[in-house]
């Protein structure tokens, strides 16, 4: 792929953001590759210079790997003799070049696109898992967990974030498209808004599934009202939406739908015991029907003609156990159905789709059931509990959980929250500490844990924390490895330490139990 100088220049021009320029010869100078990183800088390269803690070395350093142009907020001596493009937000004049650089690659998708404070990746997952039965698996991802672009071994890998930096955005949706995928069902995240990463994208269809209070800190949103923002400009950017009705802040949700989305493209999903205002028609209903510890079995009904004309209402079954998967499955069926999926394929699509990382459970011999989740905030936390506690009874519940560095610090809060209010049996430990004391992170959880009604450890090392855990536990006991899911690293001062993954640590105890 490549772009022009002067492509490069009446694009930021047109959306108002190039504040000045320096061209060293002439306009149709053509850029070959793009990065913002300097150490993967390759000749005939437009270079990027974004990043709290960007420094005029990396432009040097990009020049002398064979960069031409620079793009950033300041010029920079060290840049002397590439063209330099000045602009008023580099994230912003990033996401506009990058598009243009790929060709422009969602316009040859079609873009399925979910917020929420939790269920993304599970409702990602879902939809994926539908349409693929519809298009013969010829369904992109971008989701917190996996990356998916085609259909070789090589393009499915760990994402890095759940909605990627703008340039990687674009360059992976271009291979999805040249390795022939159709559809792509993307997670968006408000960090994607709050830095610009998604600027000037439109979704075909857009989800908004919740809102609570996360993401709140000193690197992340100032507050709540700044989280809901971000969050709502999904909908504002996409062609159709779908709503839970039953969402916290739900009538700033629906007006920030309706600022760009006639009323007759946004659909309103609830389950059938919502006591909805008489002015609000909700499109689709949800009945949650008998369900063991192995499948969720529900009913998805319409209460509008433009429901029923989608023909997705019918029976459903998941492998996925949870009332709230529920939920997440019923946001799924509808963004397929409006992707041209119909019943039966949406029931046969969904029924056997499997989350990484997501209530993914084993038996440990002479002890009790374990189940891995990557529930990592107050919202995730309270649901999955609370449905465990349920389904199996009041067992005792012992849950194992640590809170990420650098990010989410509403989420100790929450954690503590979580845990008073439903009393299991605690071990703190650490997740991805970043560049903070563990040690500070765990006191910060315990602080709001009211110890006198719950029983608490603290043991940093992650393993060790999840094998007195299970070796705590007696058979009929229901044991939570929380936050970490399928996550194959520990983020420690900025080193991606191997980890082997809690459910395989809990597996090796069994192992060695079993041994014994």
């Amino acid at each position: 792929m490549a772009i022009t100088l002067e492509a490069c220049i009446l694009i930021l021009k047109e959306h108002h953001i190039l504040k000045s320029s320096a061209i060293q010869d002439n306009l149709t100078q053509r850029f070959e590759n793009a990065s913002y990183v300097s150490q993967t800088v390759q000749p005939k390269s437009i270079f990027f210079c974004k990043g709290a803690d960007f420094r005029p070395t990396y432009v040097q350093e990009a020049k002398d790997k064979g960069a031409i142009c620079y793009v950033a907020e300041q010029p920079y001596a060290e840049g002397n003799g590439m063209h330099a493009l000045i602009v008023r937000n580099i994230r912003k004049a990033m996401a506009l070049l990058a598009q243009a650089f790929y060709g422009y690659p969602q316009d040859e998708l079609f873009v399925i696109a979910y917020t929420g404070t939790k269920g993304k990746t599970t409702s990602a997952y879902f939809t994926r898992g539908i349409l693929d039965r519809m298009n013969d698996q010829h369904t992109a991802l971008f989701s917190t967990v996996d990356t998916v672009i085609g259909l070789e071994e090589a393009d499915t890998f760990k994402s890095a974030l759940t909605t990627s930096e703008s340039l990687d955005l674009f360059r992976n949706m271009r291979k999805a498209v040249d390795n022939g995928m159709t559809e792509l069902v993307m997670e968006v995240s408000s960090q994607a808004y709050k830095e610009s990463r998604v600027f000037g994208l439109t979704y075909d269809i857009g989800i908004f599934l919740n809102i609570s209070p996360d993401h709140i800190g000193p690197r992340e949103h100032p507050n709540f009202a700044d989280y809901l923002h971000c969050k709502i400009q999904l909908l504002v950017n996409s062609r159709k939406c779908i709503i839970n009705a039953e969402t916290d802040y739900f009538d700033q949700v629906y007006a920030a739908a309706t600022t760009t989305t006639e009323p007759d493209s946004i659909y309103l999903y609830a389950s059938d015991t919502f006591e909805a205002p008489e002015d609000l028609k909700i499109d689709f209903r949800y009945h949650s029907e008998e369900a063991d510890l192995a499948q969720s079995r529900f009913k998805l009904k319409a209460d509008s003609l433009k429901a029923e004309q989608l023909r997705i209402t019918g029976d459903y079954a998941l492998d996925l156990i949870g009332d709230y998967n529920v939920n997440n499955a019923s946001a799924a069926i509808i963004s397929s159905g409006l992707a041209g999926a119909v019943y039966p394929e949406t029931a046969q699509g969904i029924a056997h789709v499997a989350v990484p990382g997501r209530m993914e459970k084993t038996d440990i011999p002479g002890h009790g059931r374990v189940y891995v989740d990557y529930a990592h905030n107050y919202a995730s936390m309270m649901a999955l509990l609370t449905f465990l506690q349920n389904e199996y009874d009041n067992a005792k519940l012992i849950l194992v959980v640590g809170a990420p560095g650098d990010k989410g610090i509403s989420r100790r809060e929450g954690f503590a929250k979580a845990i008073n209010q439903l009393k299991p049996r605690v071990f703190i430990t650490s997740d991805d500490p970043g560049f903070e004391d563990p040690e500070d992170i765990a006191d910060q959880i315990v602080s709001g844990i009211n110890q006198e009604e719950v029983q608490v450890t603290i043991e940093l090392d992650r393993a060790k924390a999840i094998e007195a855990a299970i070796m705590a536990s007696q058979p009929g006991d229901i044991v939570v490895l929380a936050g970490k899911g399928t996550d194959p690293y520990q983020k420690v001062r900025g080193v991606d330490t191997p980890w082997p993954t809690d459910m395989v640590v809990a597996r090796g105890i069994a192992d060695k139990i079993e041994e014994n």
